[in-house]
């Protein structure tokens, strides 16, 4: 079938063309458009329904086939970039000949203007607009509707939904806002957002089972959830979770005379409050399928996320307190915080619903405040770039070296160290240099004598409170994990906390833990346990999220995409919960 198709982008109109089409090879599952350059070189693109995976800013080469070709040709879509780094039907617009034809040449003859490539952190309307008639509208006016569609639902903005450092200005702080004009830039991130999870059910989308499903190469070492799983022998998933939720509340209210403490030995002082583990895996049923299947039991991934779920649900209400692991669970292993990462919403987001969040990472730079903005160089670049006030930024920490150095944000969004007499408690204002020499000295006889047995060629990194083996060579995580656990056995008996921990790529050992870090923090912002949250990746007995199960709650994740997620459904449910005391 013979047809014309020409194919508008926002800098022009890329391609004409008639053809024939036939014989089409299966490609990306999208609808195939029949193109022609000026050179007369033929092509069939693929316009995706869906939005195709890429990185922000980086170039969209779709591939395609056109019968009669003799080689298979490229279209590249230059500086193209989306929310989230996707790219979409906004960027490629196909308009058939004998609709908006004229209008489709008058823009093509307009000159080409620079657009401004928006981040992520810059929440979006869904760019695809539908006329009255169902047509796909013109791109300039696609970008009319959007803005008009921001201003409408600010409009209807409730008291419940406003936040809570908004609610504390003053009559003069908000006229001051408005006479300046208007809203506060940064407060376009709720108002957007809020549109585009309008119309997702919680946990319930394909895109949502497929982050889930994305586990990484995580290691699964948990008491509790293998527990779990072998219950599912002998009952079925509901079963399973009601007993689980009636017993994580007994131990609650007593952990060490709980059916869970006799069950599973060293479970400890785990859980900070109840688990509703039924709601969660109704949620997570709806396209896990646990409760439907008849040969194929839960894996250790899915009970993590359902338990993940649960303690969303259980703290969303009274959360005050909520950090971060950094490596792996904010941004991948070795990679900083770039200005298209998601989390950087989601952080603001938090702020704005006045919830402390604090960085904790292992990474330390005693003095140097310059490289922890490096790690976090998206994140302050946003800050700046949306000007967050002062009532905004103060809820934003970085605590470096396990619990060795607290940084802030200033006025002029750069970070600077917190003096350690403000916030350290009394037991590491007491830690003695001469005892901290001889633990990292100690630690690097143990790194090395473990290298040496198993005959890694390694190099020593030492720190002021840290000292660590990186591998010369590429090495397997098996052989880290038993250097790993054959330092933590060999200092044992330190008269200092320390954390020695697999890195993924290396082994490090560092002077205190998240625990001790976590504590002294919870003093220092006036938070409790049960109002307390961590999230990171590394919760296994080489891990060093694992200390800070004895503080607070925790979200268990694999990589920045689960992070992302979970931290959307909390979000969530921190907003109703406002709404459903503004209705009571």
């Amino acid at each position: 079938m013979a047809q014309t198709q020409y194919l508008l982008h926002p800098s022009g109109v890329f391609a004409t063309g008639t053809r024939q089409v036939g014989g089409l090879s299966r490609g990306l599952g999208a609808e195939k458009t029949l193109l022609k350059f000026c050179d007369d070189a033929s092509l069939v693109v693929a316009a995706a329904p869906q939005p195709l995976r890429s990185s922000a800013r980086y170039r969209a080469r779709i591939r395609g086939e056109a019968s009669g070709m003799s080689e298979s040709a490229t279209l590249t879509i230059p500086d193209v970039a989306t929310q989230n780094g996707r790219i979409g039907n906004a960027a490629v617009h196909v308009v058939r000949e004998g609709d908006g034809f004229d209008q489709l040449m008058s823009i093509a003859a307009r000159p080409v203007v620079e657009q401004k490539t928006e981040s992520a952190w810059v929440s979006q309307v869904a760019t695809k607009q539908e006329s009255e008639h169902g047509q796909a509208l013109p791109v300039e006016a696609a970008r009319t509707s959007r803005h008009s569609s921001n201003s409408s639902f600010n409009g209807f903005k409730t008291a419940a939904q406003t936040s809570v450092v908004e609610q504390e200005l003053s009559l003069d702080q908000k006229q001051e806002i408005v006479s300046k004009g208007g809203m506060p830039r940064w407060d376009m991130l709720l108002s957007t957002e809020a549109l585009e999870e309008a119309h997702l059910f919680r946990a319930s989308s394909v895109t949502d089972a497929h982050v889930l499903r994305r586990k990484g190469r995580l290691k699964e070492q948990d008491g509790l959830i293998e527990f779990i799983i072998s219950m599912h022998s002998t009952h079925s998933p509901y079963q399973v979770m009601e007993k689980v939720e009636r017993w994580v509340r007994e131990h609650v209210a007593d952990p060490n005379r709980s059916t869970l403490n006799r069950l599973i030995p060293n479970l400890g002082p785990r859980f900070h409050t109840p688990l509703p583990l039924v709601r969660a895996l109704r949620e997570y049923d709806e396209f896990a399928s646990l409760s439907r299947r008849k040969y194929v039991p839960p894996n250790f991934a899915e009970v993590r996320h359902v338990i993940n779920m649960a303690q969303v649900h259980a703290i969303a209400e009274k959360l005050s307190l909520i950090t971060f692991d950094a490596d792996g669970t904010l941004y991948a292993d070795g990679h900083h915080i770039e200005g298209d990462n998601k989390m950087i919403g989601h952080i603001i987001n938090l702020m704005r619903e006045g919830v402390q969040v604090a960085i904790v990472t292992a990474a330390g730079y005693p003095g140097d405040a310059a490289k922890f903005e490096k790690r976090l160089a998206g994140l302050l670049d946003a800050f700046k770039e949306l000007q967050l006030p002062p009532y905004v930024t103060k809820f934003f920490r970085v605590m470096g070296g396990e619990c060795n150095y607290l940084l802030r944000v200033n006025a002029q969004y750069r970070l600077e160290f917190i003096h350690d007499e403000l916030w350290q408690s009394p037991d590491m204002l007491a830690w003695k240099e001469e005892d901290i020499k001889d633990l990292l000295d100690n630690a690097e006889k143990a790194l090395r004598a473990a290298a040496s047995r198993l005959r890694v060629p390694i190099n020593i990194v030492r720190k002021p409170r840290a000292v660590g083996a990186v591998p010369k060579d590429p090495i397997i995580y098996e052989v880290l994990e038993e250097m790993t656990l054959t330092v933590q056995m060999q200092l044992m008996q330190s008269g200092l906390p320390f954390c020695a921990f697999n890195g993924g790529n290396d082994v490090f050992v560092d002077v205190g833990n998240k625990s001790v870090g976590l504590r002294a923090l919870m003093k220092y912002l006036g938070t409790k346990c049960c109002e307390t949250l961590h999230v990171g990746d590394r919760f296994t007995a080489s891990g060093n999220d694992l200390a800070t199960r004895s503080q607070c709650s925790i979200l268990w994740v694999a990589n920045p995409e689960e992070t992302a997620f979970f931290a959307r459904l909390l979000l969530r449910d921190i907003r109703q919960a406002k709404l459903n005391q503004y209705i009571e």
